[in-house]
């Protein structure tokens, strides 16, 4: 198997995170920040959005990857009313959540886990490992 330098992965995970609809913050050899907000329900009197931030590390001496990921959801004013759908799935360390959000405007949906297994993935065929960091904000 061919491991890929740090550079090459590097702007793999750049594609992969623009391809899943991240705005790619940082894009340093070593370290990749991508986020991406999504908008959960807006009216006249507020609304609610939520902010999903990921991060990965490249250490290229031990061909490792080293990444974390955090959702925070905020709102201003009164939120619409809204109902909102969650799906989690948990294995070890490793969850998965989608929420949809139903308002008069339409809502919004946001997935925790896409971009992770993505990043794994293109880590795995890169020939590096990948490890979760759970617990610990990018």
């Amino acid at each position: 198997m061919t491991i890929l330098s740090r550079d090459l992965l590097a702007t793999r995970l750049k594609t992969v995170a623009e391809t899943g609809g991240l705005h790619v913050v940082t894009a340093a050899p070593d370290r990749l920040t991508a986020e991406r907000e999504t908008s959960l329900g807006r009216w006249f009197l507020g609304g609610r959005k939520a902010v999903y931030r990921a991060s990965c590390d490249l250490d290229e001496a031990a061909h490792d990857v080293r990444f974390r990921e955090a959702t925070t959801e905020s709102s201003w004013g009164i939120p619409p009313p809204s109902l909102s759908v969650e799906t989690t799935a948990q294995h070890g360390t490793r969850t998965t959540q989608s929420t949809t959000v139903r308002t008069a405007d339409g809502g919004g949906a946001f997935n925790i886990g896409e971009f992770r297994q993505a990043v794994e993935a293109a880590a795995g065929e890169a020939g590096w490992q990948f490890h979760l960091e759970a617990g610990r904000r990018p």
